[in-house]
């Protein structure tokens, strides 16, 4: 996403102070090359604040919220701080050495959590390194944390990029967080004061942010995960699109590239059947996680009502979608182990019952009989026919 223009550092201040003048001394509509392409959103924050009254020179107060309103944004994001604490951690590791911190925010703009290497005696931190602070727009003007919650995608803000000029010694990428429900429940800044200007950190933002969002996923009660990536790609990755079903295989749960990949999900708080999304009973995936448990099996290849093949691997609530068979031998009847064998070839043949029945060394009848006779379609049972083959 947006990241400044590759220019002199000299040049870069000079196009900002050109566009200010512009902008808010002249009010003229600012040209997209002056600040670069893309860059549209902050002439409308600037112009936000000028609607509001406010002028650059006014003093930036960095009030609090009330203290209860601060225990119940806490409360009520308990979930995302748990999730994004050790991600935070990380960040600051990462950042450590380039005078840069991290802040998070909820939805509304006020901190509510801080980390990195920071001096506790400069005011300049203190006015945004604590949580409770608010952060917002209509509080601070334009921040990258404002314009990340406004426009909702990766954002960089190089000093006089923002609106009041007490502000105007900061430099901040800054990420949306969604929630497996798809709304927006805060974001991920990287801020540094009087440093250099380094856009670059608006992808590490980004990924901080995705990784964090996953492990929301992840995390939920769900009765069965799904981790769904392209053919050929290894799953296990921050890029994997996730869901989480409940018992009755409705998704409750999805990351921001599961949103991508199923057109359904794009609106937020849509209700979805997983027999809306996968060509195949959803039963199926319930089975294979099953034997995920049970025999360690691979990920499968199943289709989507889309026309597109995904591989993936579910795991159910508590599991960590693997065990060994040996232990399972403990758990299961000889009936099952030889159902969960049967539908883990036909998973690898990719439904084919003939390679299936090859692989296993048995006759494509047997097959059928283990799998009940059914094969479905559109998540409708129809009567199982014979393989051309």
């Amino acid at each position: 996403m947006p990241a400044a223009p590759a220019l002199p550092p000299e040049n870069r201040l000079q196009s900002i102070a050109h566009a200010r003048r512009m902008v808010i001394g002249e009010g003229l509509e600012l040209p997209p090359a002056v600040l670069g392409a893309q860059r549209d959103w902050i002439e409308r924050s600037w112009r936000r604040c000028l609607q509001r009254g406010r002028r650059p020179e006014e003093r930036v107060e960095f009030d609090s919220v009330p203290l209860g309103a601060k225990r119940a944004s806490q409360e009520r994001n308990h979930e995302l701080l748990s999730a994004a604490a050790p991600l935070l951690d990380e960040l600051a590791r990462a950042i450590a050495r380039t005078r840069y911190f991290a802040i998070l925010t909820d939805a509304q703009g006020m901190v509510i959590d801080v980390r990195g290497a920071m001096d506790p005696s400069d005011r300049r931190v203190r006015c945004i390194a604590r949580v409770g602070v608010d952060l917002s727009e209509a509080s601070i003007g334009t921040s990258a944390i404002s314009a990340a919650l406004s426009e909702l995608h990766p954002v960089w803000l190089h000093r006089g990029e923002h609106f009041y000029r007490d502000t105007s010694i900061y430099s901040c990428a800054g990420a949306p967080l969604f929630g497996p429900d798809g709304q927006c429940l805060g974001m991920l800044d990287l801020t540094g004061i009087e440093t250099v200007e380094r856009p670059e950190l608006t992808d590490l933002a980004a990924q901080a942010a995705r990784r964090i969002e996953n492990a929301l996923v992840l995390r939920g009660k769900h009765a069965l995960v799904l981790r769904m990536n392209w053919p050929g790609h290894e799953l296990g990755g921050d890029s994997d699109a996730l869901l989480g079903l409940d018992a009755d295989a409705w998704i409750c749960a999805a990351n921001r590239a599961a949103r991508a990949l199923v057109p359904q999900l794009a609106s937020v708080g849509s209700r979805v059947h997983a027999s809306e999304v996968f060509a195949v009973a959803p039963q199926r995936l319930f089975e294979h996680a099953r034997a995920c448990e049970l025999l360690d099996t691979g990920p499968m290849e199943l289709p989507l009502w889309s026309g597109l093949l995904m591989q993936l691997r579910c795991r159910r609530a508590g599991s960590d979608g693997r065990a060994p068979l040996a232990a399972a031998r403990n758990r299961m009847s000889l009936q099952q182990l030889e159902d969960a064998l049967v539908r883990q070839a036909v998973d690898a043949a990719r439904g084919n019952v003939a390679e299936a029945a090859r692989a296993l060394g048995v006759s494509r009848a047997t097959v059928y009989r283990k799998l009940g006779g059914t094969q479905t379609r559109r998540g409708r049972p129809r009567k199982a026919t014979q393989d051309p083959s």
